[in-house]
Parts: structure tokens; sequence; C-alpha cells
């Protein structure tokens, strides 16, 4: 992590904090805990930073993104680190004049990638899910196209979102009523998104990759 993005934290105001536990079918095969807080940005805005590490408990790989974005919610910087056993990785990202920059740096390896952003985009991961929650933020009753900007993956994608509004559903085991959003197309197809009435991420599930992630209740 970066002296500048330690002092950003430093000057944080805390909004929400927990932890996720990821399960594929029924199996749990990883644990994710993330920060999430307002921030300033450049003169007198405002914005928010997530701060997530998750462990996949098989591979032993942790992924610690730290994403920076706007206050209209749109990405501005990214600081992600990659332990993996095999190949480790460090990715920054940052966003300007209509296009996104991904730098990895690796052992032996060193890429920089561009891709054109237009209109409203979110950075996203395949393994990281606190993520979901700012594209929850921006879903309307009617559907709308954003960008998905999967930087450590080197891809994006054109996604399309929804607000289904409130409906019952199941977190930890027991009946709730969240607000559903719905995130289609991309690599993952569908991805279901469900916050409470606070606008907390609870619950993300990816049916084609068999996968549920809920938020556990404070210990």
């Amino acid at each position: 992590m970066s002296l500048l993005l330690l002092a950003v934290l430093a000057w944080q105001t805390p909004i929400d904090e927990g932890a996720l536990v990821v399960r594929m079918d029924t199996a749990v095969v990883a644990r994710e805990t993330f920060r999430l807080a307002t921030v300033r940005i450049g003169a007198g805005g405002t914005g928010w930073t997530l701060a997530s590490s998750i462990r996949y408990d098989m591979s032993a790989l942790v992924l610690a993104p730290i994403l920076e974005v706007t206050g209209d919610s749109q990405p501005s910087d990214l600081e992600f680190d990659v332990a993996d056993p095999h190949d480790p990785q460090r990715i920054r990202a940052t966003l300007s004049r209509g296009r996104f920059t991904v730098r990895s740096l690796g052992r032996k390896t060193e890429r920089t990638r561009e891709f054109p952003v237009t209109g409203r985009a979110v950075v996203l991961d395949d393994s990281v899910f606190a993520l979901y929650v700012f594209v929850a933020w921006q879903a309307r009753p009617q559907p709308a196209e954003i960008l998905g900007l999967v930087a450590r993956a080197g891809r994006r994608e054109t996604l399309s979102i929804q607000d289904l509004g409130v409906a019952a559903t199941l977190l930890n085991r027991a009946s709730v009523q969240l607000r559903h959003i719905t995130v289609t197309g991309g690599a993952n197809q569908r991805v279901d998104v469900w916050l409470d009435e606070n606008a907390r991420l609870c619950k993300v599930e990816i049916p084609s990759r068999h996968v549920r992630v809920e938020r556990l209740p404070p210990a």
C-alpha cells in the first residue's frame, strides 16, 4: 500500500464495515472483510473508498483492492494487491479523460493496458464481491447499461443493471426483506445483489458459478 493511500485512509469517515462468507454450492471457499468510508477528493470534493481483503482457503490466494470513487460513483483510482503464491501482482489503475489505464507489475513482467470509457462505469473483480455495492447504488427501476471494468482480468463488459425493489430472500438461513438488484451480461451472465434498508451490502449470488456470498452478523 502506498504512503499516499495510507494518508488517505487515515482521513476517512467509516460508514460501513463487515465480513462476508463465500460459498460454492454448500462449501465455504473464502472469507472477505471490507471497510467503506467517505473521503475527500480533490479541492472540496467528496467520494468513497472501499478497502477489501478476501482469502481463498484452498489456494491461499489473497486479494486486497482499495477502490476510490467520486461523489457520483464513478471510479477514480484503484490499488490492488494480489498475493498469489504462484503469480503475485500489484495492480494500479486510474480513470482519466475517458480512459481507464491499468498497470500490472509481476515478478518478471510489467504491462499497461488502456480501456476507453464512456458513460457510467464500475470496477469489478471475478473473486472480490464487496465491489458490487457500487453497482447496486447506481441501479434504478428501469434497466440501464453500465460499463464493467475488470482490471485484474484485463477486460471490459457492457452490463445491464436494474432495481427490482424489495423482496423476500434468505440471509444466514433467516427470511428477510432486502432490496434486489440484478446485474446481467458479461462473463458471469447474471449476478443478484441484495442491499438492506440502509443500502448496505448483504448478499451476492452468481447462479452460473454456484456462488453465494452472505454478510455475517456482527460478532
